[in-house]
This record gives structure tokens, C-alpha cells and sequence, in this order.
């Protein structure tokens, strides 16, 4: 807990559809006052000036990969949730596929603990869904954790769930919400012999989308979709990377209602199979990034809301991991610190409105998730906030790419807004590219 108190002074306030312009009152960890003008009637009062900048509430990122513990060569919490921060993302739901993988309710709280002592934005996790830890997952308290992640497709870490009769029960019997990654294994094996015997190891990287296909993709989110019909469970369809998946989800009731949801990622509206040529592995991504259609789509089902929320899948490796052969090349890569700024230039080419964005990409997680007073600028609720000014370029390079990994796919790219300011729990956390000494971050917590 602290004490200060801040106000913001003339902000472009951009919350639940509309922008307006006001001041924002925060006493301790909590929003108390919005209204068009707020006098500091004390003298203990930090005023800050934001004209001209619009304020949104901190991003809620549902998918994230800090590597800890095990694999903290890549990244661990406190560097990735530092570079977080940084990219206005002030929560993250962090992924159980870490060295030991989180599938015991100790593992769990083991990574608690960790996250207690360097997390600088608000933490939880997902547990991880084994072929044989029913019994576990049985146990994990849904107030406690986001909810529950299944591999369907092996990916970084393979916690394959590929025994039906298991996957089955544990749809049947959970009542925690189950995000899935949705690849068949099958499909893709098929495909990836028929490129190794054609081109060795060394299969060139613009062949991805086609081992990784949009069938592979289609069986296996169909097949997940139709099992939670059957089995009344609640299920989150992670990454969608296909015209043809976003079929398959509905917009006709709202979000707070629906019982089978999905999520698009920034590579996936940003990146498309003609990037291949000049970015390589570094884009390397499971599902794979596929094509200009199918980007173009992912956007408009973003749109209308047949898809609900923004991710990052953040998924950091080492430069020298992402240097070798396709495949030994390990899929994923960083990127909290340049998703809202990407969203940003979306915005900037007419492609999706703020009001869009901090819908996607605030508000949506947080009722997706049941996240208590986080995700709204709404007295009453934590304040974890967002200034960003629309028309302050740069350029991204490695001298201000925060990731441990050290490179972006984003280098080289010149983005019109930079976020200079975020706020986490009422307490300024990070001011253009430096960070104060004050970890303010807590726990989530869930309505549930």
C-alpha cells in the first residue's frame, strides 16, 4: 500500500466506447474521482499534466511466456514484466509450459512466491493440463489461478494433452475457464516429413504456415469447440491465425455471456507470409503467421467482435535459439513492450479505433477473466493507467528494446505513439523508458 495521490489534469480519457476530455483523481492504489475538473485542494497532491495525451487503463495481457523458473536464459518475470510496463500492458496471465512446467498446485505456488518479489505489473497464471494430472487440476481453486491452459499442438515445452478419453474428462469435470493452443499433431508431422525429405533440416522458413496449416489449425480448434458444446465446459481459444477459424465464433450475445470465446495476437494482425523473406525465424511463430487474407480477416472478425480479445503470446528466445536451422529454430517471440504501440499504428492507418483497442484490449480480458477492478478507468477501481501520446515517434533498436533476448521483430520499425507514462496501482511505475525504484504490482484477483 502507499499513500500518494495524483491527479490527472486534462486527459483524453478513452473508456467503454467513448473518449472525453477530464481529470482523474487517485488516492493510495485506487481511482476515487473522475469529473471534467478536479481542483488539488491539497498541498500533498502530485498534479500531473497530461494535455494533448490520451489516458487509457492499463492492458490486460491473457497470454504471456517470462520463462521462470527454468528457463530464465530467455527472460524471467522481472525483465518481461518490466518491458510490459513499458508497452502499457499493467497485467499478465503467464503460461504454464516454464522448466518445471506449472502442473502441480506446488509449481504453482512456487511461481507466486517469484512473481511476489519482481513482478512489475499485476500477475497471475495459468495451470497446466497434463495427460495425467486430473487429479491436480482438480484441486486448483478457479479464484486463484486465470484458469486452466491446454496444448492440443505441441508447442515450446510439448504439454501435449493428445488422449481424447483424458481430454474429455477434464472438460467434463472442471469448472476453471480452459484456454486451448489449437494445432492437430497429426497434420502437421504429415506435413513436416514431406518438407524434411525435400530440403533436410534446413527447410526454408517461408514453409511454415504450410507445415503449420490452417487445417491443422481448423481440425483442431473445430474439434476443441464441438467437445465443449458436448461437455458444457467454458473455453478460450487462444491465437487464432485463420479466415477460416474466426468462422466458428459468434457475436450474436455479449461477451460476458458467452461460453466459447477467442483471442488474435499482434503478429497475427500486424505479419503476414510475405514478411518471411525479410524477418525469417525471428517470426517464426506457432500457429504460424499465414496469410495476407487471413490477417486482414483476423481484423475484421476483431471487428465485429466474433473475436474478443488482443494477446501478445509474448514467447521470448535467445538470438543464437532463433539463429539455427527451421528445425531447431524455436517458434515464438517478445513482445509486450510493442503491441499497444503496434495497435497504435493501426489506429494511426484507420484500421481499428482507440475506443476499439481499450476494448480489445482492457476492458475485454478483464470480463473474459473475471478480473476484479482492473481494465476500466472507473472510480473505485485499482488505478493502473495508461498515457500515451499519439504523435511522439520513434524508433525501435536495441538501445531501448527491454526484453532480455535483447532483439524485437518489430527493429527498425518507426512508431508514431509512445506510451510515457504508466501507472500500476495508483503508483507511477515507468516515465519514458526509465523505471522508478517502486515495484507497485499485486496479485489479480478474480469475481468469481
Amino acid at each position: 500500500m502507499h499513500n500518494k495521490k495524483t491527479l490527472i489534469k486534462n486527459a483524453k480519457i478513452v473508456n467503454e466506447g467513448t473518449v472525453f476530455n477530464g481529470d482523474i483523481l487517485i488516492e493510495g492504489e485506487f481511482i476515487t474521482k473522475i469529473g471534467s475538473s478536479i481542483s488539488a485542494k491539497s498541498a500533498d497532491v502530485n498534479v500531473f499534466d497530461a494535455e494533448g495525451k490520451y489516458v487509457i487503463p492499463g492492458a490486460i495481457d491473457d497470454q504471456v511466456h517470462f520463462r521462470e523458473p527454468g528457463l530464465t536464459h530467455k527472460a524471467n518475470i522481472e525483465t518481461e514484466s518490466r518491458a510490459a510496463i513499458a508497452g502499457g500492458i499493467t497485467s499478465f496471465i503467464e503460461m504454464p509450459n516454464t522448466n518445471p512446467q506449472t502442473t502441480t498446485i506446488e509449481k504453482l505456488n512456487d511461481k507466486f512466491e517469484i512473481a511476489s518479489k519482481k513482478a512489475w505489473a499485476n500477475y497471475s497464471f495459468m495451470f497446466g493440463g497434463t495427460n495425467d494430472n486430473l487429479d491436480e487440476i482438480l484441486k486448483v481453486d478457479k479464484r486463484d489461478v486465470a484458469g486452466l491452459k491446454l496444448f492440443l499442438g505441441s508447442s515450446t515445452g510439448n504439454m501435449l494433452v493428445d488422449n481424447p478419453e483424458v481430454l474429455e474428462k477434464i472438460f467434463k469435470s472442471t469448472d476453471l475457464l480452459i484456454s486451448v493452443h489449437c494445432e492437430d499433431e497429426a497434420t502437421i508431422k504429415k506435413n513436416l516429413e514431406i518438407y524434411k525429405e525435400r530440403y533436410g533440416d534446413d527447410i526454408p522458413v517461408n514453409f511454415h504456415p504450410i507445415i503449420r496449416s490452417e487445417e491443422a489449425c481448423y481440425i483442431s480448434s473445430s474439434k476443441a469447440i464441438e467437445l465443449a458444446k458436448k461437455t458444457g465446459a467454458r473455453l478460450h481459444v487462444f491465437h487464432l491465425s485463420t479466415a477460416k477459424e474466426t468462422e466458428l465464433f459468434d457475436n450474436k450475445i455479449p461477451l460476458k455471456d458467452k461460453k466459447i470465446t477467442a483471442e488474435v495476437c499482434i503478429h497475427h494482425l500486424w505479419f503476414s507470409d510475405k514478411d518471411y523473406d525479410e524477418k525469417g525465424m525471428l517470426i517464426k511463430w506457432n500457429p504460424a503467421v499465414k496469410t495476407e487474407n487471413d490477417r486482414k480477416q483476423l481484423l475484421k472478425a476483431l471487428l465485429d467482435d466474433k473475436i474478443d480479445v488482443i494477446a501478445t503470446d509474448h514467447a521470448p528466445h535467445t538470438f543464437e535459439e532463433k539463429s539455427n536451422v527451421y528445425t531447431a529454430a524455436p517458434s515464438g517471440g517478445p513482445l509486450v513492450q510493442h503491441a499497444l504501440p503496434a495497435l497504435l499504428e493501426m489506429y494511426h492507418n484507420g484500421d481499428i479505433s482507440i475506443e476499439k483497442i481499450v476494448e480489445k484490449f482492457c476492458h475485454n480480458p478483464a470480463i473474459l477473466f473475471e478480473v476484479e477492478k482492473r481494465g476500466y478507468i472507473k472510480e473505485g477501481y485499482y488505478a493502473d493507467l495508461v498515457v500515451v501520446d499519439v504523435n511522439n515517434p520513434w524508433t525501435v533498436n536495441k538501445d531501448n528494446i527491454l526484453y532480455k533476448c535483447g532483439w524485437s521483430p518489430f527493429e527498425g520499425t518507426t512508431f508514431k505513439s509512445r506510451i510515457t507514462h504508466t501507472f500500476v496501482n495508483g503508483g507511477l511505475a515507468y516515465e519514458n523508458f526509465k523505471f522508478y525504484d517502486t515495484k507497485y504490482a499485486k496479485r489479480l484477483t478474480f469475481n468469481r
